[in-house]
């Protein structure tokens, strides 16, 4: 018995430090605050369900990899890519307020498609290896390069913006 609590106080514990990174990559990922809630619980749900097999492991890789492939269900789910309308004309932003970075971001990142944006997300944000992003998605190293390079070259195109304040803050 206190072996059990050792292990839901260590879930707790782990949980309580990942969960708010969880949830920034879940919501990179879908652009959805309450679907990336929702990715990230179920996650979480699974973790616990798992723990004592992943306490030693990496417990983040697990969770990581479930929200993902728990992503791409529901596109799956939905048998379609998202298209998404252009955004709303909200006048230029200026692209020294960090606010407006992020808006600007955000409306980039929502011209990609979900996997695309996946690819983007793992690769840039949570700074994962193409190989390791490849295995997490299901699919080959090539298709993660070429999926980087059309997300890339639509990121350019949505928000050139961005791309200017990279190289000034190089």
């Amino acid at each position: 018995m206190t072996e059990i609590r050792g292990d839901e106080e260590a879930f707790r514990r782990w949980a309580g430090e990942r969960q708010l990174a969880l949830l920034r990559t879940a919501l990179l990922l879908t652009g959805d605050h309450h679907r990336a809630e929702d990715l990230v619980q179920d996650a979480l749900t699974k973790v616990a369900l798992r723990w004592r097999r992943l306490a030693d492991g990496n417990p983040d890789a697990y969770a990581r990899q479930i929200i993902v492939r728990d992503n791409i269900s529901g596109w799956r789910k939905r048998r379609r890519e998202l298209v998404v309308a252009e955004p709303a004309d909200r006048g230029t932003p200026d692209p020294a307020s960090g606010v407006d970075r992020r808006l600007l971001l955000d409306a980039a990142l929502a011209a990609l498609t979900p996997r695309q944006r996946a690819v983007v997300v793992l690769r840039f944000y949570d700074d994962l290896s193409e190989r390791d992003v490849a295995e997490l998605l299901g699919v080959a190293v090539g298709t993660v390069k070429s999926q980087t390079h059309l997300a890339l070259k639509r990121l350019r195109e949505a928000a050139p913006e961005l791309a200017d304040l990279l190289r000034e803050e190089i």
